[in-house]
């Protein structure tokens, strides 16, 4: 009888650390690389990577709906355009050949050696192939903060805030892996509103604290997918920083917003952890208040306890936390989000992105910007080294960590880590 993936009495022969974010329950979904060898699908169990290419090749992931040569291809979007249930039915059969009961490939020393590599040989690559990204403007909190210091704080929220999902289409473009550092972004700012704007690097580079998600192939255009249909299209979900340069942002976005304060890069972590990994820790969002209109309305909990934090290492120094949030606050949920993307007829394709927004918690230590972290640069934060932080500085890291933890199981995203270069000058 085979066991449920996600039940947490399961346990893998292979060695898992205590408190690793990659239990057996987990299994999600990367591209490594390792020994010069191309790019190819992979799982990951504890601090071991799994070429799933390998298992492919000697028949263990056959009749799943797969065609082997989707575990040959550079991203995971072959393994995705056939749907919920074939990726589905993939995870369950990993779960079975890695639970410590299982000898097919426990004892099969060569296929072991071939197929098994230590975290620290392999090198992580974009994941999906995006054809087209979306951010939204999902955290009440996070929307209440910016309102209440660019406008008038008693109203905070425009007018259509509490009733559809806000969101923006970005540059899928500039989208990179943990790991892959970016330069500071140069364009027009104007620091003195009485004067001409002026070119140079941004003075105010924040990080977004966010959570993406991936989705399968939608309907064709001109149909919309209801928020009772949107599991089926959601394929799994990754960490998410969303760079901003908040100078070059106040002078730019209007009248029709952001532009080159968001589309220089957007970082994303490695590991794609399924919706059904996170199914059991689903649970009801934010009360919403007014009731959304029809089309908006979920009949289950569209909200996940995800525990998020942020952390910032100057170079040469130790990180500090400056920031513990939740998925949970977001007003607007997963399914809310994609409902209204499609409701006009918009189509969605096979690794398209669509990333929360900022998610803030209600306390000033739980703000996932530096924006409202130091409230537009009025309160300095003091890192564990003594040095102040009114944004990010250049050779500093920004690392985002998520995890969701119950019944003694933890699933967890691993770390995006991006590292901040000056910016590059004119020739």
């Amino acid at each position: 009888m085979n066991i449920p993936s996600n039940d947490p009495s399961l346990r893998s022969w292979i060695r898992t650390p205590k408190d690793s974010d990659f239990p057996i329950q987990n299994i999600p979904f990367g591209i490594a690389s390792w020994n010069g060898e191309p790019p190819v699908p992979a799982t990951r169990i504890g601090d071991t990577v799994i070429d799933l290419s390998i298992l492919a090749d000697v028949g263990l992931l056959d009749d799943l709906g797969l065609p082997r040569e989707a575990f040959l291809a550079p991203q995971l979007n072959d393994l995705m355009v056939h749907g919920k249930q074939a990726t589905r039915a993939l995870r369950q059969r990993l779960s079975e050949l890695f639970q410590e009961d299982n000898a097919t490939v426990r004892d099969d020393n060569a296929l072991r050696e071939d197929a098994l590599l230590p975290l620290d040989q392999v090198t992580l690559h974009l994941p999906v192939q995006v054809g087209d990204y979306t951010d939204f403007y999902s955290s009440r909190e996070h929307a209440t903060n910016v309102g209440s210091m660019f406008r008038d704080p008693a109203n905070a929220l425009l007018p259509n805030w509490l009733h559809l999902p806000v969101g923006y289409h970005g540059r899928a473009s500039s989208l990179i892996p943990s790991g892959i550092p970016i330069h500071r972004p140069m364009g027009q700012t104007r620091p003195d509103t009485q004067a001409a704007p002026v070119f140079g690097p941004t003075k105010q580079l924040d990080l977004e604290l966010e959570v993406g998600f991936f989705t399968f192939d939608g309907k064709p255009l001109g149909q919309r997918i209801s928020t009772a249909e949107t599991d089926d299209h959601i394929f799994g979900l990754v960490l998410f920083n969303d760079w901003s340069a908040r100078d070059i942002q106040s002078w730019e976005y209007v009248p029709l917003g952001p532009f080159l304060a968001k589309n220089f890069a957007s970082s994303m972590s490695a590991w794609v952890v399924t919706l059904d990994a996170l199914e059991p820790f689903r649970i009801p969002g934010p009360v919403q208040d007014p009731e959304p209109l029809t089309y908006l309305r979920t009949a289950q909990p569209g909200a996940f306890d995800i525990h998020l934090e942020a952390a910032l290492a100057p170079e040469g120094s130790a990180p500090s936390t400056i920031c513990k949030s939740n998925f949970k606050y977001l007003y607007w949920s997963m399914a809310q989000q994609l409902a209204h993307h499609t409701v006009n007829g918009c189509n969605v394709r096979c690794g398209d992105l669509m990333a929360s927004g900022t998610i803030s918690g209600p306390t000033p230590d739980s703000y996932g910007s530096m924006l409202e972290l130091t409230w537009r640069g009025t309160k300095p934060l003091t890192l564990s080294n003594g040095e102040e932080r009114k944004f990010i500085a250049d050779g500093d890291t920004v690392i985002l960590r998520g995890h969701a933890e119950k019944d003694g199981v933890r699933i967890g995203f691993g770390i995006l880590s991006t590292k901040v270069l000056p910016a590059i000058p004119f020739a």
